[in-house]
């Protein structure tokens, strides 16, 4: 299931997943492996870094054009088209997709070369505080495409004296060498608006609409009312492709120090939630993101933030439903300055930028763009590079604040540059300090380095424990010293009026890579402070944040 809503009616669409032949690079021996999924899980491979050679047949009813649609390899892929390469991408975690034209009738072969190795061709995937699995993580799907059809269509809602309104673009290839002229249709609450695009040969055209909707309900939390925005592409009456995008009625905008939601302040309560899960790796099925999303509503939830990077298009499909505040990044995560000087990092973030706002733009959940966790912020290089990114994002989506989480505790100098200040802070794990001197000495900080004035959220606090230590000394690692930390934590940061939301390092355990040292600091190679394990196994922290959270909401949302 590539999504949860149908998103096609007149453009023929196959499914991928399943069982694919796989071999190492430089091997003969032939696997049967599981898309989507991860070659850990496979016997052989548990802790392989390196390449993989994916491939299966494919079959085409007619002559004509086929689309591929990849939703994340990780975290570099080569695609080849009976034996022709068709497109190159890199990261995991961003949607890629290319055009076959002219394709006979018959059986095809598809192979894609996978690469999870870390080195200077990949500025962003490199030893770190998570996994680089490998493999097909994300699902793979065939399209049927005419010569005139939809790239893409972004829905822009606003509101004004109580009357909502929507900006519709989309964007209309022809792959033809001919010029074509085409009615493009949109229907939206009842409403159809139509009209005509000449694309010229080989080009796109971006059709926009923009009209009132008198009568629709906005999307919020407590009421996450969605739409389905239907667009058609008609030659002579007769269509040729269509899109289906699930949208909602929603603001998101900055008031002084408070972010508003629909013209009502919000407070985020949120969780840091890594796509990882014992035994599946990133591949996780639809069944266990739906089981993450009921435990993180259970514990009184109402936001998450996708750490560090574009997350799996059907979770995000999942918060809409549920009405979950989203906060979604670019994947950089923990990077030096001498990282962040890698010939590939700009162009590998750029794309990673441009691909995640392009595909995830209309999920209302969406409501934060974040960028850099825990980077180079204290440079003047860093700084340079942080400003371009918040330029990019800006310039594709002026609609949604942006913001970066920061641990360069008051040697900062990018606080000006978001619209949100974030910070992540560990006192009592990391440092054994008071929690409120250094939550004040923090928000002093910031008010005199360019955040005065601005939200602060708090983005990361936590605190480690292995599951089922228990230790009434409340050592550390033990569930106890965690679920204390946790409490106290909370209380501080809940009760503070300069601080307007707050995520919880992290929801559950997750693996972390054992190159470059991490495995130092991180009992059993994984990142502990997991409210959960990585089988979903509750800590004694569990039912701490449910009951603050659940009062918080009573109290604050």
């Amino acid at each position: 299931m590539v999504r949860l809503y149908e998103r096609h009616r007149v453009r023929e669409t196959e499914e991928l997943d399943g069982i694919w032949r796989f071999s190492m690079v430089g091997t003969d021996k032939v696997y049967e492996m599981a898309v989507p999924g991860c070659w850990e899980q496979h016997p052989d491979f548990p802790g392989y870094r390196g390449k993989g050679i994916y491939s299966r047949e494919i079959y085409s009813k007619r002559r004509g054009n086929i689309r591929l649609v990849f939703m994340g390899v990780s975290h570099t892929a080569d695609v080849y088209f009976d034996g022709v390469k068709v497109i190159h991408h890199y990261n995991a975690y961003t949607p890629f997709s290319t055009v076959v034209k002219n394709v006979t009738a018959g059986v095809h072969q598809i192979r894609v070369e996978v690469d999870n190795t870390f080195g200077e061709h990949s500025a962003l995937h490199i030893p770190n505080d998570y996994y680089t699995y490998g493999g097909i993580t994300r699902p793979v799907s065939m399209e049927t495409v005419s010569d005139v059809y939809i790239e893409h269509v972004h829905f822009t809602p606003s509101i004004s004296a109580g009357v909502w309104n929507a900006r519709i673009e989309a964007s209309v290839v022809n792959l033809s060498a001919e010029r074509q002229t085409v009615e493009v249709r949109c229907t939206l609450a009842g409403y159809v608006m139509s009209e005509r695009a000449e694309i010229h040969g080989g080009g796109r055209a971006f059709v926009v609409f923009e009209r009132d909707f008198d009568c629709v309900k906005p999307w919020s939390p407590k009421n996450p009312e969605l739409y389905l925005l239907e667009t058609v592409v008609c030659l002579n009456g007769v269509a040729l492709d269509d899109l289906i995008e699930r949208i909602g009625f929603r603001t998101v905008e900055i008031r002084g120090s408070e972010v508003y939601l629909n013209h009502e302040r919000v407070y985020f309560l949120g969780f840091n939630r890594h796509e990882d899960y014992g035994g599946v790796g990133c591949a996780i099925p639809l069944q266990l993101m739906t089981h993450d999303m009921d435990l993180l509503q259970d514990m009184g939830a109402n936001a998450v933030r996708t750490c560090h990077y574009p997350n799996d298009e059907r979770f995000l499909d999942l918060c809409d439903e549920r009405g979950i505040l989203v906060w979604e990044e670019n994947h950089a995560r923990g990077l030096t300055l001498e990282n962040m000087q890698n010939p590939n990092f700009e162009q590998q973030c750029g794309d990673c930028i441009r691909e995640m706002i392009e595909n995830h733009y209309n999920h209302p959940a969406i409501v934060i763009w974040g960028i850099l966790n825990e980077c180079a912020s204290e440079t003047k290089e860093g700084r340079r590079m942080y400003q371009k990114q918040y330029e990019q994002i800006r310039s594709m989506d002026g609609t949604r604040p942006v913001t970066s989480a920061t641990c360069r505790h008051f040697t900062d100098i990018c606080l000006d540059l978001p619209d949100i200040v974030s910070f992540n802070m560990y006192s009592g794990w990391y440092q054994d300090c008071s929690i409120e001197e250094r939550n004040q000495q923090e928000l002093e900080w910031i008010r005199q380095s360019g955040g005065d004035g601005k939200p602060v959220i708090v983005s990361e606090v936590g605190a480690g424990a292995i599951y089922g230590y228990r230790d009434r000394s409340r050592c550390k690692w033990s569930e106890e010293r965690q679920a204390d930390l946790i409490r106290d934590s909370l209380d501080v940061y809940m009760n503070d009026k300069n601080i307007t939301g707050i995520f919880i390092w992290q929801f559950a355990d997750c693996r972390v890579t054992e190159e470059g040292g991490w495995f130092a600091s991180r009992a059993k190679c994984h990142n502990n402070k997991g409210i959960l394990d990585e089988y979903r196994r509750p800590k004694m922290a569990y039912d701490v944040v449910k009951e603050m959270f659940e009062t918080a909401r009573d109290r604050l949302v």
